[in-house]
């Protein structure tokens, strides 16, 4: 095989391939990059047999053929190589001994048969949805904060996406908070209820541009799950078993409603958050009367107070939450102002738009007196 490269265009391919890579695993083709050009394109591959990815990089083919590569040895060596322009060439011999050139740059190692490589499953591409990379991209930073990816409960490790419609709800859950965000689709899909694990969708929203004008197509199969934009195919596993019930957890019930300016009511809570540290596990705690949230927090380390304007409709009431919490939903919000719903001190509280595009549940934590 001999394939001739652009550095950065290599380099490019090479990153989003690696997202692929376990860093550890007893199967050694599995840290290894597959570089396929037996046809008339050029394909990397990534795969740790949960999440695979391939990519599309251009380049020239002056001999077809197969390798698998050392992915770690092989993009510190093409991240090295002289950024003067000058193409890279890979060469490949019946051994798999493999030779990487560039100017006056020449690498000399070992390969693997290609064909010992676990290709992508195949997915059947009946049932699917389209949107655009932005979307799922916003949609992905806005709810994966609040997975659990240590939890012993696998749902817990993946995010929820379920099709009605023309509408893709997305939803995360760690057994503090929930997370949902409601996208309008273009058109009309079958209905699709599946559990993707967040590593993939962590990993997928690096990759994504972006872009408002591009579109990404989502196939759905029993055990898989397949994205494809732009040059690029990424194919995960399921996590297999039944949501939680969501619906169940929320409610539109309150007693009390406040609108808040989205920036000053965070600024505030990372004043307090100042105060915090883990070991302490202090509450932040929201008085609400009147017009005013007067926000407290009592640590070994100091204490704060301090008022925040708000709109308030409903009954006066004393809650405490983690700051993390409450800090992590309002920063993915892009609205100006937030309307927070609250019902008791022992009950969630809902931060939520008119049209519900975003849902942010958050649990309350209890206080004592030397809180106040």
């Amino acid at each position: 095989m001999k394939l001739v490269f652009n550095k950065n265009v290599l380099l490019d391919g090479i990153n989003i391939v690696s997202k692929a890579i376990p860093s550890r695993t007893t199967m050694d083709i599995l840290e290894c990059i597959l570089i396929d050009a037996d046809t008339n394109e050029i394909k990397l591959t990534g795969n740790d047999m949960e999440l695979g990815i391939e990519t599309k990089v251009e380049g020239t083919i002056e001999e077809r053929g197969k390798i698998a590569l050392d992915a770690r040895l092989f993009y510190e060596i093409v991240r090295k190589l002289p950024d003067g322009g000058s193409p890279v060439a890979i060469h490949t011999d019946e051994k798999f001994r493999t030779t990487i050139t560039c100017e006056s740059s020449v690498f000399h190692i070992q390969g693997r048969d290609g064909e010992e490589f676990s290709y992508l499953p195949y997915i059947e591409r009946d049932h699917y949805i389209s949107l655009t990379q932005f979307s799922l991209k916003e949609a992905i930073r806005q709810t994966i904060f609040s997975i659990a990816p240590n939890d012993s409960n696998k749902m817990m490790r993946g995010e929820l996406m379920e099709v009605t419609d023309d509408i893709l709800k997305i939803v995360s859950l760690d057994g503090h908070r929930i997370s949902i965000r409601n996208l309008k689709l273009k058109d009309h899909y079958e209905d699709q209820k599946v559990i993707v694990p967040g590593k993939t969708l962590s990993e997928i929203s690096k990759i994504l541009s972006g872009d408002n004008d591009r579109e990404i197509l989502i196939f759905f199969s029993k055990n898989h799950i397949l994205f494809e934009f732009d040059n690029t195919i990424v194919v995960s596993r399921l996590i297999e078993g039944n949501y939680f019930r969501i619906d169940h957890m929320i409610s539109h019930d309150y007693t009390t409603r406040v609108r808040v300016n989205k920036r000053n009511f965070s600024d505030t809570i990372d004043r307090a958050m100042t105060l915090i540290r883990d070991s302490d596990r202090k509450p932040l705690i929201l008085n609400v009367q009147e017009n005013t949230i007067n926000m407290k927090v009592n640590s070994t380390i100091g204490s704060m107070n301090e008022d925040v304007s708000a709109d308030k409709t409903g009954n006066d009431i004393m809650i405490a939450f983690n700051p993390k919490f409450l800090m992590e939903a309002l920063r993915v919000i892009d609205d100006e102002e937030v309307d927070i719903y609250m019902t008791t001190p022992k009950s969630p509280c809902f931060i939520r738009d008119d049209k519900e595009s975003y849902i942010y549940l958050i649990l309350p934590v209890n206080f004592i007196a030397s809180d106040v």
